[in-house]
């Protein structure tokens, strides 16, 4: 790979998101080209590669392994899931290669510090897929805070419909989890994202939780209190088990004011400050008000990878194992009756 020439991709996992989200990414990314991709079924993988344009026919594959040790492939993009992370992590590193994977970050808290461990151990530019750490509201959201004085407190509340047509519903691995707390932490450290971009890390917590829909195929809601590293105090709720309408609110509350983010509704997402001189709100617009960070993180994976400096990535995976360790020890604390469980550290 030349200073001036894409990065070679090698895609592995072709199924829903990767045709819907992945794919249209990568696309608007100048630095990044796809050149091959994998799946256990080889047929997905050719219909994906006719569908991207860009892969030969002798350039599909069935396993990762022949995807690695491709000469023409620069770096891995994985959808797999989370219990085959891991062995994802270990093979590209042996190759030499940057690996971009989805969240969560693994299937248990022990992998997912071995990914750390690995991460540290190397150079290459290890990432998570988050998108919602991508978000341009964060920056948006932080811009008020000076005027709401200390921040006491915070509720994060998140509900989602629940369909059973839902096409990401239909998938074996995600109705029989190998992953700690399903669907919870499949969705939910993109919540726990939004806020500790936001806030900082999570300290301790104490939450309780249950499973609602079978189809599901673990627990499904959680609410949560949360300490913060900073002393702030939350709140977390977090569902995908109800019906309608689906909320997903932010609440951020100083000694002056509150700051409050709406985003049940991605395409009206609204932002607005109270404080004495608006005690009935005044609403902030939003440059950049966009709930899809796919793009922005293929874009920050690229340039990593260019430059060969890791330390440029932005969900690294440290950031992503907090993210997912919050989910974790909301599972445990439910498990023992709402007990306070510190946040794990790799």
């Amino acid at each position: 790979m030349s200073d001036d020439s894409p990065i070679k991709l090698g895609l592995i996992g072709t199924g829903i998101f990767s045709r819907l989200s992945h794919l249209p990414a990568i696309e608007t990314v100048s630095d990044l080209k796809l050149t091959a991709c994998a799946n256990r079924t080889i047929e997905k993988a050719k219909e994906f590669a006719v569908k991207a344009g860009t892969i030969s026919e002798d350039k599909v594959y069935s396993d990762i392994a022949g995807l690695v040790s491709d000469p023409d492939v620069d770096a891995i993009d994985a959808l797999l899931p989370a219990q085959f992370t891991l062995d994802a992590v270990n093979q590209c590193v042996a190759a030499g290669k940057p690996i971009a994977f989805e969240k969560p970050i693994a299937a248990t808290l022990e992998q997912a510090k071995e990914i750390v461990r690995i991460s540290r151990g190397t150079d290459l530019p290890i990432a998570v897929l988050e998108n919602f750490a991508y978000w341009h509201i964060a920056h948006e959201i932080k811009a008020p805070l000076a005027e709401i004085g200390d921040i006491i407190y915070f509720s994060q509340y998140c509900t989602g419909p629940f369909h059973t047509d839902n096409i990401y519903l239909q998938t074996s691995w995600r109705q029989k989890p190998e992953h700690v707390g399903g669907f919870l932490s499949d969705g939910g450290v993109h919540q726990v994202a939004i806020f500790t971009e936001i806030l900082g890390e999570v300290e301790s917590l104490s939450a309780q939780t249950k499973q609602v829909r079978e189809l599901s195929g673990d627990v499904d809601t959680l609410t949560s209190t949360l300490k913060m590293k900073s002393g702030v105090l939350g709140t977390f709720t977090y569902t995908s088990a109800v019906s309608y309408p689906k909320i997903n609110k932010l609440t951020i509350h100083g000694t002056k004011g509150t700051v409050a983010y709406d985003y049940s509704d991605r395409n009206n997402a609204t932002l607005t400050l109270f404080t004495a001189e608006a005690p009935k709100g005044k609403s902030i617009p939003v440059e950049k008000n966009e709930q899809d960070g796919v793009p922005a993180e293929f874009e920050n994976f690229a340039a990593a990878v260019k430059a060969k400096d890791k330390s440029l990535l932005h969900v690294p995976s440290e950031k992503g194992f907090h993210h997912f360790a919050v989910i974790c020890a909301a599972v445990e604390s439910g498990k023992n009756n709402g007990a306070s469980v510190k946040v794990a550290v790799p």
